[in-house]
């Protein structure tokens, strides 16, 4: 089982009172879903991973998997700094019913290459989901290397990596190991930046898991789908449609910006939780000039 196409790394939304507003939550997927995205992850570092508890992390899992019921694709956030804690959530995610696992390599503790196939390994041979590595050095501090991602790639149950290091060459070289040993339809690159996901797609990547697609879902699943078909040009046309978008999310830390637009656009998602805090009043003079720039707000 593998992913391509366009999966949403949701926000999570927060009620006034900062619990998790599960009825925006599904109303938030149901959104993404009408408007054409391909799968949806719960939980990730978009979705506050950081700063919500792990009852809240499977309870988002649970309420994404019971509302998508079977329409797209679903992916679990599960990663931590521990792997006894992301083995736990990782089988939990699996008797969720969840499609994938996203996992993160571990932050903060900065570990070896060999630690993080050992990592992976006992992850892959303790549960049977589907797992998605997620490689993002500038969150967690550690990069996880092409050598060792082929290494990962071997395991059975290890079928994707989300990759967001910026260097397109890593990109290139990752690919070129996969087809060099046959694990091309066996192991998929998803892009990890919106703002390179169609170079990545042009290199090999199968897809994204997106931030922007949380405000403007219809134009990223069009760019993606004509990269996916060949149609680059259009693709690319797509591509700077949104590049300002692309860009004004990340003017602070996610999902500060993402949640601040979907504030204005009147869709569930609240305040942020410390340490992040509220968008500055320039940054959110850019951010909404630009959804008025692509006429969605």
């Amino acid at each position: 089982m593998n992913f391509e196409g366009t999966a949403v790394a949701m926000i999570t939304p927060f009620t006034s009172d900062d619990k998790v507003d599960e009825e925006g939550y599904r109303e938030n997927i149901n959104f993404l879903i009408e408007n054409g995205v391909d799968g949806l992850l719960a939980a990730g570092t978009t979705g506050e991973s950081a700063t919500i508890t792990h009852e809240e992390q499977k309870a988002l899992v649970d309420i994404l998997v019971d509302e998508v019921d079977g329409r797209v694709t679903t992916i679990a956030g599960a990663g931590s700094n521990s792997t006894k804690e992301a083995l736990d959530l990782v089988q939990y995610a699996e008797n969720s019913g969840a499609d994938f696992a996203l996992v993160i390599t571990p932050y903060y503790n900065k570990p070896q290459a060999h630690g993080l196939i050992e990592h992976y390994k006992t992850i892959n041979n303790n549960s049977d989901i589907p797992i998605i590595v997620y490689n993002v050095p500038s969150r967690t501090g550690t990069d996880i290397d092409v050598e060792t991602i082929a290494n990962v790639a071997e395991l059975d149950n290890i079928v994707a990596i989300k990759e967001a290091n910026p260097d397109l060459d890593k990109t290139s070289k990752i690919q070129k190991i996969l087809l060099e040993n046959n694990l091309e339809d066996k192991f998929a690159i998803l892009s990890g930046n919106d703002d390179l996901t169609v170079p990545m797609m042009s290199l090999g990547a199968k897809g994204v898991i997106s931030v922007i697609a949380n405000v403007d879902p219809i134009r990223t699943t069009q760019m993606v789908n004509n990269a996916l078909d060949g149609s680059y040009e259009k693709a690319m046309d797509l591509h700077y449609e949104l590049y300002d978008l692309m860009k004004v999310l990340f003017i602070e830390s996610n999902p500060v910006p993402t949640k601040e637009a979907l504030n204005m656009l009147n869709r569930p998602a609240g305040n942020v939780r410390l340490p992040l805090a509220s968008l500055s009043d320039k940054n959110r003079n850019l951010v909404e000039k630009t959804l008025k720039s692509l006429d969605l707000l």
